[in-house]
This record gives structure tokens, C-alpha cells and sequence, in this order.
């Protein structure tokens, strides 16, 4: 049975103002770092057994800091970057808001590609082939996972039976914490977009 902890990547200066997507050099803000080491300390003495990161620069730094308290060494996994926004990679939100194309996206997540991206399937497909992969190599192990918010979403929305079109109605915050444990006939959702709640974490 094993368990995973979705982590968000912490606060950075852009968050709700620019599609960073992939952009690289998106860095934690100060308070971000203040997310990562609360984050840290609350950890510290889990059962996390592996902590995997998206690529990008502000979810590993998120990772980092939650290794060095965890002892753990940090493996990227491609699976977990962001979203690749294509075209609308460092467009603000302002520069999107009148675009159909936009707008569709965002009532119609199950079918609308972003152009020059991905769709919403292609996320949560890379995401469930990790968790599977996972599954084999840690089994009866928690496993930590930071990644992005919608690519977060996308799993829970599957775990959850919630369709892609109304996983909006989920909310993952900057460094929070969803746990997911996958068991002999299915998935349990323990914790979504909270804090570390000690009795899920000890060993």
C-alpha cells in the first residue's frame, strides 16, 4: 500500500499574475522560502521513504529543502513538470483573458489543447504511469511527489472520480500537502490541500 504526498511547490513573485509554465528561472519568493522550511520542519520524522521533484527550478527548490530535513536524496521525475503552456508561456493572465482559445481551456479542460501544448489528458496520463511506476518500486513506502498545482489537481480529480471539466472546484495551495494512499482495491485521498496532520505521517 503505498502512499504519496503531493506537495505544491512553494510561493513565487509571478504566482496569479503569469503563466510561467516552464519558463526557466521562476525562483521561490521569501515567502516561499518561509513555505519551505514550515513545510520542512513539519516533515521532519515522516515515513517518507523517496522524494521525487518536477525539473523546474521553484519545485526543486521546494524539494531541497524538504531533503536535507528528511535526509533523502532528490530524483527528478519529467512526469511531474508543469503543464507545458506553449504559446501562453509568460503571457499574464491579463494578455489571455479575452482569448477564446483561453476560455475554452478553462470550461473544457477534458478536450481543449493549449496551442503548441498539451491537453489536460496527456497531465494526468504522465502523472497515473508514475504513480504506477512508483507503486512497483516503493511498495508499502510513502513517496514524496512536488509538483504543480493543476498537474496536482489532475490526479486528485482522477482519484477523486472528479471530471477534468470541474477539477477547478479542487484547490491546491502554494506548498500544501494532499496524500493519496493506494490500496488493495483502490485509492483513498487522506488529506487534500492541507497542512501535515501528524497521524497520517507517523511511522
Amino acid at each position: 500500500m503505498t502512499a504519496f504526498a503531493l506537495i505544491r511547490h512553494a510561493d513565487h513573485a509571478l504566482l496569479g499574475q503569469t503563466i510561467v509554465g516552464r519558463a526557466p528561472g521562476v525562483r521561490l519568493s521569501p515567502e516561499g522560502l518561509r513555505q519551505t522550511e514550515a513545510l520542512a520542519e513539519r516533515l521532519e520524522g515522516s515515513p517518507v521513504r523517496a522524494l521525487y521533484s518536477s525539473p523546474l527550478e521553484r519545485a526543486r527548490a521546494t524539494a531541497a529543502a524538504l531533503a536535507a530535513r528528511l535526509r533523502l536524496e532528490v530524483q527528478i521525475a519529467d512526469e511531474l513538470n508543469e503543464i507545458d503552456y506553449g504559446a501562453w508561456t509568460n503571457k499574464t493572465l491579463a494578455d489571455l483573458l479575452d482569448l477564446e482559445e483561453w476560455r475554452r481551456f478553462n470550461i473544457f479542460r477534458s478536450g481543449s489543447r493549449i496551442p503548441d501544448g498539451e491537453t489536460m489528458i496527456e497531465v494526468q496520463g504522465r502523472m497515473l504511469r508514475l504513480i504506477e511506476r512508483l507503486c512497483s518500486g516503493h511498495p508499502g513506502e510513502m513517496v514524496a511527489l512536488v509538483s504543480h498545482g493543476d498537474v496536482i489537481k489532475a490526479v486528485l480529480a482522477h482519484y477523486l472520480g472528479v471530471p477534468l471539466d470541474l477539477f477547478q472546484r479542487i484547490e491546491i495551495s502554494p506548498a500544501s500537502l494532499s496524500v493519496v494512499r493506494m490500496e488493495r482495491y483502490g485509492p483513498r485521498v487522506l488529506l487534500l490541500n492541507g497542512g501535515i496532520e501528524d497521524r497520517l505521517l507517523q511511522a
